[in-house]
């Protein structure tokens, strides 16, 4: 899906400080409806600290977000998700007395009431929905397992499904490739570009790896220290001399 040219998310000036130690400092980008972004920078660049400003877990020091031509500035985690808003998280987080299914049933019953909460869908088309999702990440067969019998992997992408259940429109992916092997990161790529060939949803994904990053993603974001240091396609930011110095350390 070609992304629209208008903004979904606008991030203008954000900055983040922990008492004396700035997160994010004046960081600014939009995503457009459709896009596909990636978000990388080595270790303690604020990273996962965007995503949780975006998701309400922490409120900005200063600057705006709108999402879909709202200020979700001060607005509470739950009330962003139901703008259209989903996360997962780099530790996957189930609710593990539940089945795989169960737990992306979850999502969809969340996202699948309408006007904030005054009129359900039916049982039956959320049930619909939430196994279309297990579908979209090869996950159906699985769906009566005890999620303490999945893999790490198996349980990121039980993550992906919920988050994908509550119809968003945008999705912030935090590391979908940690922990996972060569082989499973090859079968994650190519699932997560599934989702979004088929849903058409606008992603963010962080992630440390980067392969991942530059074969999937249209577009990269590079943070270092809080601040953007680079943007542009794969390409760009492949040769780019500020995002080699961030993560060796040199100049080439």
């Amino acid at each position: 899906m070609s992304p629209s040219q208008e903004p979904v998310l606008e991030v203008q000036a954000l900055t983040k400080r922990f008492g004396g130690s700035t997160a994010l400092s004046d960081v600014s980008f939009s995503t457009a409806a459709g896009e596909i972004i990636g978000l990388i920078g080595p270790n303690g660049a604020g990273k996962t600290t965007l995503l949780n400003v975006l998701s309400g877990v922490v409120k900005p020091t200063s600057g705006k977000v709108f999402f879909a031509g709202c200020d979700l500035t001060k607005l509470k985690t739950h009330a962003i998700a139901r703008l259209g808003i989903a996360r997962t998280l780099q530790t996957p987080r189930s609710f593990p007395s539940m089945t795989v299914f169960e737990n992306v049933l979850v999502g969809a019953l969340f996202g699948g009431w309408c006007g904030g909460g005054r009129m359900p869908q039916s049982a039956t088309a959320l049930t619909r929905h939430a196994q279309s999702m297990l579908d979209l990440v090869r996950l159906r067969h699985r769906g009566d397992s005890p999620m303490a019998s999945l893999n790490l992997q198996e349980r990121k992408m039980v993550e992906i499904a919920r988050a994908l259940a509550m119809s968003p429109t945008l999705v912030l992916i935090d590391e979908a490739m940690s922990g996972l092997n060569p082989t499973e990161i090859a079968e994650s790529m190519r699932l997560i570009r599934r989702v979004h060939e088929e849903t058409g949803v606008a992603i963010i994904w962080v992630e440390h790896v980067v392969k991942a990053i530059m074969e999937v993603v249209e577009r990269i974001i590079v943070l270092n220290f809080g601040e953007v240091i680079a943007a542009g396609t794969p390409a760009e930011i492949a040769g780019n001399e500020a995002v080699i110095e961030a993560y060796l350390g040199m100049r080439t």
